[in-house]
This record gives C-alpha cells, structure tokens and sequence, in this order.
C-alpha cells in the first residue's frame, strides 16, 4: 500500500478558502494560520495522509523553520525562497513509487511543475470540498454509532416490543 503524503502551499489556501479569506482581508492573518492548521489536523485523522502545509517568509521574513504541530509538519521557506519553489522541489523527492504526493495549491504554474514530477495536483476549493465532505461523513457516522448506541441499551426484547405495539394499536382503536 501507498504512503500519501499532501502538500499545502498555506496562503494558497487561506486565499481561496472564504472562512480562511474572511480573517485575512480582516488583518487576523495569524488566526487564518491556526484555524487552517487546526482545519488540517482533523482532515488528517480522516484522510489517512501526512500533511506538510507550506508558508513561504513573504509575510512573515526571518521565520525559516519546521516543525510539528496539531499532528502536522508545518516549514516556514527562507525569507529569499518562496514555498511554490520549496513545495515543487519537496514534491519531486518525496514522489516515489511507494509514496503518492498530492499538492495542494491553485496556482496553475506550480500544478504543471509538479504534475510533471508524478505528483498529483488538488486545486485549493477541490481539498476545501473534500474536507466538508469528510466532516458530513464523520458526522453521519457518528449520527448512526449513537443510534447503535440508543438501541444497544433498549432493555426490551422483540416479544415484548411486538406485544406492546399490539396493545398501543388496541387503544388507539387501530385493532388488527
């Protein structure tokens, strides 16, 4: 079996992402960050995938770095290196054909480069749509466990259960 692996090209998707976009265009750019990698973290537990979300220094210079946080592995580029060329270069070494990349970015340019190293493109609202749809599965599985749950504890056996339908039908004068 395959090891996936999803890149983020960050402000890529805090730019094309409205929740994301709404506190950017509202000077909480930091608040974008957190909220996108929280949003990420919980896609990862669904998804299966490792998950190395990409800010470039272009608005936060001197910030080189890596880390883990929320379960994710989160670079800040060099302040001279911008995180399309950092993901494209990423991309082609960890695309192996044990591993599937996929990377996630609307930039057009950086999907044709990184297409062209085997690695499979995800377009920003195309992730934002498969994350609602993760959570809406998540939800209704979760919708249903408790039912399983309400039904498991149901001290009433189907003779009893039946018998009681009975006597219900009798007093609302629905006899068979």
């Amino acid at each position: 079996m395959k090891k996936n692996i999803l890149i983020v090209d960050a402000y890529n998707m805090i730019g094309n992402w409205p929740q994301l976009d709404k506190l950017k265009k509202s000077d909480r750019l930091e608040d974008a960050r957190d909220l996108l990698l929280k949003i990420l973290s919980n896609y990862r537990k669904q998804a299966n995938t490792e998950i190395i979300v990409v800010f470039d220094a272009m608005y936060v210079p001197g910030m080189t770095k890596q880390y883990e946080q929320y379960d994710l592995q989160v670079v800040w580029t060099a302040e001279d290196q911008t995180a399309d060329t950092y993901i494209e270069s990423l991309a082609g070494r960890l695309q192996t054909p044990l591993t599937q990349v996929r990377v996630a970015t609307s930039d057009q340019a950086e999907q044709w480069t990184i297409f062209s190293q085997g690695a499979l493109r995800l377009p920003a609202w195309e992730l934002y749509q498969e994350i609602k749809r993760s959570k809406k599965e998540v939800r209704q599985q979760a919708k249903i466990y408790q039912n399983q749950k309400a039904a498991r504890r149901l001290t009433w056996n189907d003779d009893q259960l039946e018998k009681l339908a009975e006597y219900r039908d009798k007093l609302m004068g629905k006899e068979k």
